[in-house]
């Protein structure tokens, strides 16, 4: 299979409604945000949900979550070490070979790239991936509300008496219009073996970024991929630069205070010799 010889631009858009798109664990699971005021999701967040997507359409997964391994697996270590022909390759010490191998193997490797550097491991590599995703950041700055919540049931016996109610929060953002951007870049998808094939499972994933990921922070139907905009150049260099790309979408609030994706207008400015498909929301 044939790495990608022309370079790829993507953009998504995201509407957040009374949701926790990202909790930032160092700040009380509050959705995260810049000292703006606009909301982040981050590109490790946004990355995961990929990797989850390309699960559920039969590909094979380096870096699994753990309600998700599907191999039995107990840690990346045990991963590679399972896998026989990544074992040889260590034992040789062949570092070229355990990539090819790696990257033969496991999609988000050959994608967004990986570092094995394990106990006891004979080979030591850092694979530079194709795949650039950016921290997304909402359009206008976000409205977060919380929560108090209480505990009504008792988490232990105790004989009959009722334990103090737990006092807790939930955090959530009202209404945001989050913006994904990323790149793929051909030069290293060669040194990966990423293909067009790989791209288009890449594009699939992005298209439905919140399926089978709804939780008690993230209502099903909360979070919605609303447009995915998909540029393809004629070269590996590209016809302009990712910045110049992304750039060409323009959004602008009709309203002083957004609440649906109705509320923007999208302004698609046209770049010479460069389309983009556009994929709408499911």
């Amino acid at each position: 299979m044939s790495s990608i010889t022309n370079k790829i631009d993507f953009e998504v858009l995201v509407t957040v409604n009374k949701a926790n798109p990202n909790g930032d664990p160092l700040n009380g699971n509050r959705p995260r945000e810049d000292f703006d005021g606009f909301g982040e999701i981050s590109d490790v967040c946004i990355k995961r949900k990929i990797r989850n997507r390309l699960q559920d359409m039969g590909e094979r997964i380096f870096v699994q979550s753990q309600e998700r391994c599907d191999d039995g697996a107990t840690s990346l270590s045990d991963r590679a070490k399972k896998n026989d022909e990544l074992a040889k390759a260590d034992k040789a010490k062949n570092s070229d070979l355990y990539q090819e191998v790696a990257c033969k193997t496991w999609i988000d490797v050959r994608a967004f790239g990986q570092v094995f550097a394990f106990k006891g491991s004979n080979t030591s590599i850092g694979v530079r991936g194709p795949v650039s995703v950016q921290t997304a950041v909402s359009v206008d700055p976000i409205d977060i509300s919380t929560m108090q919540i209480t505990k009504s049931v008792n988490g232990e016996d105790l004989k009959g008496k009722k334990a103090a109610d737990t006092m807790g929060s939930k955090n959530r953002v009202e209404f945001g219009l989050y913006v994904i951007k990323g790149s793929i870049n051909p030069q290293l998808a060669e040194k990966t073996g990423f293909s067009d094939e790989d791209a288009e499972k890449i594009k699939e994933a992005l298209a439905t970024l919140f399926e089978n990921d709804a939780s008690a922070a993230r209502p099903d139907g909360s979070m919605e991929v609303k447009r995915v905009y998909w540029w393809k150049h004629d070269s590996k260099l590209g016809k302009y630069s990712a910045a110049t790309v992304h750039r060409s979408i323009e959004i602008k609030s009709k309203v002083q205070s957004p609440k649906s994706f109705d509320d923007y207008e999208i302004i698609e400015h046209p770049l010479e010799g460069l389309t983009p498909e556009v994929i709408e929301g499911r």
